[in-house]
């Protein structure tokens, strides 16, 4: 079957038509973007891209993400017109309705065919950079191609993610940027003055320039694309936005709301079409469609070069078999505890793959003897991904999302965090096991002061749905919390390590720590009376010295250790949760380095229930003097305690 001219145009105008339909329909949706893109959409589809639709997670795969997840009606309409997971025009029609397929923003595990879960801006692009990174280190003969718009490269994390891709050489890596030079607000002449062009070759990409509406055009720059070698590349494609709306097009009025039934019928009239027909296919558009997945993407199927054979997932017997051994005697600091589990686990766990946002030496996450990732070179299992919290963790996302064996992680300084979350949100969506590792986790930073010193972080990590967050109290809740994190499965952790030395404790359990919260130590009579103190991380230390001072005047204590406080109250039996906090044990002490917000859950009583909490930014001094002025010391833990008695 010839593709002709014609045939191009038929097939972008009936995605126009279908897209406009969907957002009317719904009487919501941004029916601009999709229409602008149809033509770059329709030549890619048919000529270039390789997939299967009866298919979707062949592995040889081409990667085809949608960073502009509001034009998200243009997915729908390629994914229904190609066969990609069985989308019905039924589908379509209900378009971000309760219970379609067809979401708002494209979302990975709802629809077959989706990469990645996108929505906020240029955050696909760096999961494409991700994407692409794990295909070079699997060894995968395929090409990464991206939709994006204005506003993904207005956005930071675009920076980020081009720069180091340029970087890295990631040559199958191709951006189309639906240039139409309008946002919501208007024209982005408002507030972008930007080159694009200088900008790309300053980070060392390759660009081409097109005209988005001529499809031989856009055939050719995308056949000159796929042979860039050494650099990845990016093709400028000049766009009207709402192409075909005869008053609106070029215009913001369609960017974010439906066309209207009058513009709609006018659209549709001027493009050929029935103005009285909706969700309107021509049989030509079908049969072109059913060619292209029987021949082309089959053949492409075929031909490709295998992808590398995934060696078996490790199971937790695995792991506990491979940690170290930590002596009792010997206090160290769970940031080097965790680079010594992650070193230990690597050899075992061999697709765990990633690095530190320029930190490695400091939060220990080297893996030593690995090899590095670097421009052309992609066998190492380090990425330096220099200072680029934004894009790593969305980089990260991108290796997991890959799939073939791979877990990306990720590292910086707690207190960055705040940089991290949107991907650490899209990853807790997606159900993505990537993993997250935070060093300098408390007040204890130190002489750096309160812009370093976390504070709020880890309620705000805890409030996020679906994310797990480790915060060890010794190496040994390090060891087993990583191996809890490999385990993983369907969704990020997040592992919190101090910077400062801490005892290795008596009484830690793999298991215990596995349920999130278990009783560390316990010291006299068990009943109404017992003070049961409650504590995470390097807290946990503290309070079982108060507890052996009380214990000591012949008062029953109870220490228990929450390493994942998600974990213990998402994932256990409510026995459980009583065996370990009594409802008779009402004295309770709450111990924890940050702000008090959402601990509250712990108290059973006000009269009976004391907090010693960082509910107030930190300040510069060491951090003994630190944990003196702001009251996380035995004697003080001791002293709050004794109020409650």
């Amino acid at each position: 079957m010839k593709l002709t001219e014609e045939t191009f145009r038929l097939v972008a105008n009936t995605i126009r038509c279908l897209c406009a339909d969907m957002v009317e329909k719904a009487k919501s949706g941004h029916p601009g973007a999709p229409m602008g893109m149809a033509d770059l959409a329709s030549v890619l589809w048919l000529k270039h891209l390789n997939v299967d639709p009866k298919d979707p997670e062949w592995a040889g795969r081409d990667r085809l993400v949608f960073s502009g997840g509001h034009a998200s009606s243009l997915v729908y309409a390629l994914f229904h017109l190609s066969g990609m997971g069985g989308l019905k025009m039924e589908e379509l029609m209900e378009f971000r309705q309760w219970g379609s397929r067809c979401a708002g923003h494209p979302e990975r595990g709802v629809t077959p065919g989706v990469e990645v879960t996108t929505g906020p801006l240029g955050q696909g692009i760096a999961m494409a950079v991700g994407l692409a990174l794990a295909a070079k280190k699997k060894g995968v003969q395929n090409r990464t191609w991206v939709f994006c718009g204005d506003g993904d490269l207005e956005e930071g994390i675009s920076h980020e993610a081009a720069s180091l891709a340029g970087a890295l050489k990631l040559d199958n890596l191709t951006l189309i940027y639906d240039s139409n030079h309008i946002t919501i607000e208007g024209d982005t002449a408002l507030a972008m003055a930007d080159d694009a062009k200088k900008r790309f070759e300053s980070y060392g990409w390759k660009v081409f320039e097109v005209d988005g509406h001529d499809p031989a055009a856009i055939d050719r720059v995308l056949s000159r694309a796929k042979k860039v070698a050494g650099q990845p590349s990016i093709i400028i494609a000049s766009t009207h936005i709402g192409c075909g709306a005869p008053t609106k097009h070029d215009t913001a009025d369609c960017h974010g709301a439906p066309l209207g039934a009058d513009e709609l019928a006018a659209t549709k009239k001027a493009l050929g079409f029935d103005p009285e027909k909706s969700f309107y296919v021509p049989e030509e558009v079908y049969s072109v469609f059913k060619f292209r997945t029987t021949q082309q993407h089959r053949f492409a199927k075929k031909t490709a070069k295998p992808a590398e054979e995934t060696a078996p997932a490790p199971t937790r017997k695995d792991l506990l078999k491979a940690l170290p051994a930590f002596d009792p005697a010997k206090p160290v600091a769970t940031r080097a505890a965790c680079g010594t589990v992650m070193n230990a686990l690597a050899p075992v766990f061999t697709g765990l793959v990633g690095g530190s946002a320029d930190l490695a030496p400091s939060n220990k996450t080297y893996l030593k003897g690995l090899g590095d990732v670097g421009p052309g070179s992609y066998e190492g299992r380090n990425i330096h991904f220099g200072i680029r919290e934004l894009a790593m963790t969305a980089i990260v996302n991108g290796i997991t999302a890959f799939g073939q064996g791979l877990r990306g992680y990720g590292a910086t300084f707690f207190v960055f965090s705040d940089y991290c979350k949107p991907a650490i949100r899209l990853a807790a969506l997606m159900e993505l096991p990537s993993i997250f590792v935070f060093s300098h986790d408390s007040y204890c930073v130190g002489e750096d002061g309160p812009t370093h010193e976390p504070v709020e972080q880890l309620a705000s990590l805890r409030s996020m749905p679906n994310v797990r967050t480790w915060r060890p109290a010794d190496a040994n809740e390090t060891a087993y919390a990583w191996v809890e994190m490999l385990m993983r499965t369907d969704g990020p952790s997040c592992i919190l390590t101090t910077r400062q030395n801490l005892p290795i404790l008596e009484g830690v359990t793999p298991d215990g720590v596995a349920k999130g919260g278990y009783v560390v130590y316990q010291a006299g009579r068990q009943d109404s009376e017992t003070i049961l103190f409650i504590a995470t991380g390097s807290e946990v230390s503290i309070c079982i010295e108060a507890a052996k001072r009380l214990a000591a005047e012949g008062r029953g204590v109870r220490v228990a250790s929450f390493p994942c406080i998600e974990r213990f109250y998402l994932e256990t039996t409510p026995e459980y949760r009583c065996e370990v906090m009594p409802q008779e044990m009402k004295r309770r002490v709450i111990v924890e380095a940050g702000v008090r917000y959402g601990l509250d859950r712990f108290r059973l009583d006000f009269r009976t229930t004391a907090f010693v909490t960082l509910d107030h930014f930190g300040a510069s001094a060491p951090y003994q003097t630190l944990s003196t002025k702001f009251g996380f010391t035995p004697e003080n833990v001791y002293n709050v305690a004794k109020t409650i008695v």
